[in-house]
């Protein structure tokens, strides 16, 4: 039987695919890339929103109804709605969050961008992202699209991903390294 996370993966990226093949096909990557970023922050601002992803309480016409509405709302452009209420229908909304990430990389590649995901204790002014920018940017050798999230649980530091490759600067991954390296001598 395939994991959880196997099948997460090869059904979000069967809807991704899809999406991104439409949207480059009619020239509205710009379009759908805005509108995954509107998308992601509902999904990230509202537990609710959550909630309907992933609960089976809801009827396929209630989902459909919901997500029509909330794609409306939102202000979401044709190829993203009519996905939405696709999923909801076949009842694949608890792949939205890996769909928008897989499309989200598609489209990085399509332009030649590396994607790189920076996790930080505080929130970065403008100044840091845009010099953390360009220092991936050289050492990457290509432009990269940076996802900024803060994680107040760091304490102080950046945790940054680039495709496979991690550097982990934060205070809470020293601390936890020096308790491993007490409780060894101890």
């Amino acid at each position: 039987m395939a994991s959880s996370a196997t099948l997460t993966s090869g059904v979000a990226g069967r809807y991704a695919t899809a999406v991104f093949e439409i949207a480059r096909e009619e020239n509205a990557l710009d379009s759908l890339e805005s509108d995954l970023n509107v998308l992601a922050d509902a999904i990230g601002e509202s537990a609710d929103f959550r909630d309907l992803l992933t609960s089976p309480i809801y009827s396929r016409d209630e989902l459909v109804r919901a997500i029509g509405a909330l794609a409306e709302k939102l202000g979401l452009g044709n190829i993203l709605s009519k996905t939405l209420g696709l999923m909801a229908q076949n009842r694949r909304l608890f792949v939205l969050p890996a769909l928008v990430q897989q499309v989200r990389g598609l489209i990085a590649d399509h332009r030649g961008e590396v994607s790189a995901e920076v996790t930080s204790a505080v929130p970065l002014s403008d100044a840091q992202i845009e010099k953390l920018n360009s220092t991936l940017k050289s050492a990457v050798g290509s432009d990269v699209n940076l996802s900024v999230k803060v994680d107040k649980s760091l304490i102080g530091g950046l945790v940054v991903r680039v495709g496979s490759k991690m550097v982990d600067t934060s205070l809470q991954s020293k601390l936890e390294n020096l308790q491993n390296v007490m409780k060894e001598v101890g």
